[in-house]
């Protein structure tokens, strides 16, 4: 409970900004709350949820504006006011739209929800039975009014059609309240504090004492930190240890050993906090658990005193397991467990290592870099868990004449995104601040790690020099030059063994054209398609559009050469095409607002420059019965020097737009 937290940070004599808070209660006051609001708390303020986490329900409100204030509030008990006005005469995408919003946890309130019409009450279930519910009471517009979305809906439409009449006669006008079942009690209302914000992980030493790590900096605008800077790979920037005078970074460990002794946290939390513009340090939200996505806080400040993921989750095991001993009155099963543990580490230790040295290929330079990084982080920490591989991080970078191969340091490797380890490699320095850091935790590094092993400069190195260092390499790269042939070249000529596909296979299908053409030579179906290429689109654009309106609109616009959903989009009109064309073809990497605008490209969402373009025939339902979009996936093996193909059970993609998005893909609660 955060109000909770700042009223016993106060009392422990921490710096906490103006808040107050009000139970849901009293929403029936809100004007005179807004009034204590203003003089109390000032602008700007947050109005957030007390007993959420993931930035869910958090807004800011910068101005005095009441309705602001209002939606805020509803939003944070995860309730939403539905007016006729929000339904009535909207498109059937629109409405699509305005569903999805409201049933996103993230952005609305999330399903099961409480529907209350004229003090009635009826539990929701999902997104179709929402629908037939705003026709019900509101009225449909003409184009949709018989029209469901599934037999639920179309039970409850046929019930309901008079309804829809005397809604139109007689200005029928109730408001409909949604109300998650998983709904709020208390809002806390705090100050917005201009300034840079930080986190810092704090563990219990093997003394019993508080130690934190190296604190991060999160590097943002005035924005929210929200879910999906927090979770989508690529859009976040962490910079640990916060760049800031030693002083300071000694001012906010402290703090946090302080607050972490205080609530008598056990084994680790993380702390959040801010510094302001006058350098006052406030510590706001105290977790006893953290993300642990493979480039959360957690694992990021570890790696920064040396623990790979796989030790610090064995340092959290045996901590915890020692503090379930110490404070239980029944503890003899944590005891043996404690004893079987402490063994298997140092036999871990002291047994000589035999294990397979593997280089885990990620990164790369193509629009999916990003993706290539988790993905190579999560193989990494997949094998340093397991007792046959011993893996090692290597990262790629470069572009399509040459590229280089790094040698990571796990610290290295756990930064946000593939441009930030890119920006570490020349100008890579540990910060003195470092050494006395990993002083303080060198009895936790000495049991569960090995720091001279896992911190070190980034180094270049060539397929030779790998060679002599791996038996193994895990490709994990997305796009080139792992997908197109490039990198399985240069370990064919070294006999370096891999995983996937080889040269031939993997030069076909990095280009969507190429594998669409040798599928329909083998009668496979396809997408009608075709390349808009750049020299033509220049030489007469008038020609080129006639040749892609043949295949005829709705069509999917994409490079031809690009994955991870990058740049794909639908293009329903010839002003998509034009725009679509003058994004790839635009002369600067930077691009226009306005174009950017135009794409619908979200903040932060790359647009790769190409020379060529490729168009598919949109695939849709048409007159089909059933449509599906599925994805499956395939391993090989040699029996008795026959190939066999075996094949996973396919998944169904849903789409919550009109195209997969990358969020879709990759992040967590999407889709």
């Amino acid at each position: 409970n955060k109000r909770l937290q700042k009223q016993l940070m106060q009392s422990a004599g921490m710096n906490v900004p103006k808040y107050l808070s009000f139970q849901k209660s009293e929403l029936h006051n809100l004007k005179e709350i807004y009034q204590n609001v203003k003089k109390q708390v000032g602008f700007p303020f947050v109005v957030k949820p007390a007993n959420q986490g993931s930035s869910v329900g958090v807004s800011v409100i910068n101005n005095d504006n009441f309705v602001d204030f209002e939606n805020a509030v509803i939003k944070s008990f995860f309730i939403q006011n539905i007016a006729p006005k929000d339904w009535i005469n909207l498109d059937e995408k629109t409405k699509t739209q305005f569903i999805q919003k409201i049933t996103d946890v993230k952005e609305g309130i999330g399903l099961p929800a409480i529907a209350t019409v004229n003090n009635k009450k009826e539990l929701i279930y999902n997104p179709d039975d929402l629908w037939a519910l705003f026709d019900e009471v509101f009225g449909a517009s003409t184009s949709s009014a018989t029209k469901s979305l599934n037999s639920k809906s179309e039970i409850r439409n046929s019930k309901t059609k008079k309804t829809v009449i005397l809604s139109e006669v007689e200005g029928h006008k109730s408001e409909i309240r949604l109300e998650s079942i998983y709904s709020e009690t208390e809002c806390l209302i705090e100050g917005f504090i201009e300034g840079r914000e930080f986190s810092c992980i704090v563990l219990k030493n093997e003394d019993g004492t508080a130690v934190a790590l190296p604190p991060t900096e999160i590097v943002k605008g005035k924005e929210i930190y929200d879910y999906r800077s927090k979770y989508l790979p690529g859009l976040s920037r962490k910079i640990t240890p916060i760049d800031i005078a030693d002083k300071k970074i000694d001012e906010i460990r402290t703090a946090c050993e302080k607050l972490f002794t205080f609530f008598n946290f056990h084994v680790y939390a993380r702390i959040d906090g801010f510094i302001n513009h006058e350098g006052k340090l406030f510590l706001n939200d105290p977790n006893t658990t953290s993300g642990m996505m493979p480039s959360s806080f957690f694992f990021h400040q570890a790696a920064e005193i040396g623990l790979n993921p796989s030790q610090f989750l064995t340092y959290i095991i045996r901590t915890s397991l020692a503090e379930r001993a110490q404070s239980q009155q029944v503890h003899f099963h944590h005891l043996q467990l404690l004893e079987y543990l402490d063994h298997k580490i140092a036999q871990n230790k002291s047994k000589k290592n035999d294990k397979k040295r593997v280089a885990v290929f990620m990164g790369g330079y193509s629009t999916e870099r990003h993706i290539s990084v988790e993905s190579g982080r999560n193989i990494y920490e997949k094998l340093a868990s397991s007792t046959k591989y011993q893996p090692f991080p290597v990262f790629v970078t470069g572009n399509d004449n040459a590229h280089e191969l790094w040698l990571l340091p796990v610290n290295v490797m756990l930064k946000d995104n593939a441009d930030d380890i890119k920006e570490k490699l020349s100008g890579y320095k540990r910060l003195p601040i470092m050494d006395k850091i990993i002083a303080a935790c060198k009895p936790i590094i000495d049991k569960y790690g090995d720091a001279e092993k896992q911190l070190f400069a980034p180094r270049k190195i060539d397929y030779k020099e790998l060679k002599k260092m791996a038996d193994h390499v895990f490709i994990a790269l997305h796009g080139r030059p792992g997908e197109d042939g490039t990198v399985q070249t240069y370990l064919n000529k070294l006999k370096i063994p891999y995983n996937g596909s080889g040269v031939e296979s993997s030069k076909i299908t990095i280009n969507k054209y190429d594998t669409n053409e040798l599928l329909k030579k083998h009668k496979i179906l396809i997408a009608e398609h075709m390349l808009v290429q750049q020299k033509d689109w220049k030489k007469n654009i008038d020609d080129v559009i006639k040749e892609v309106e043949k295949i005829g609109y709705p069509l999917i616009a994409k490079p031809a050469d690009d994955g991870c959903s990058s740049a794909v989009k639908k293009i329903k009109t010839r002003e998509d095409l034009i725009n679509y064309a003058e994004g790839v073809f635009r002369p600067l990497e930077i691009m226009e607002t306005k174009l950017a605008q135009k794409l619908g490209l979200k903040p932060k969402e790359e647009f790769p420059m190409k020379q060529y373009f490729l168009v598919e025939k949109f695939v849709e339902k048409g007159e089909a019965k059933h449509f599906l979009e599925v994805t499956g996936g395939l391993l090989t093996q040699y029996k008795k020097g026959k190939l066999i193909y075996e094949m996973f059970e396919p998944s169904e993609t849903l789409a919550e737009g009109e195209i997969l998005s990358l969020e879709e893909k990759f992040l967590a609660g999407q889709g």
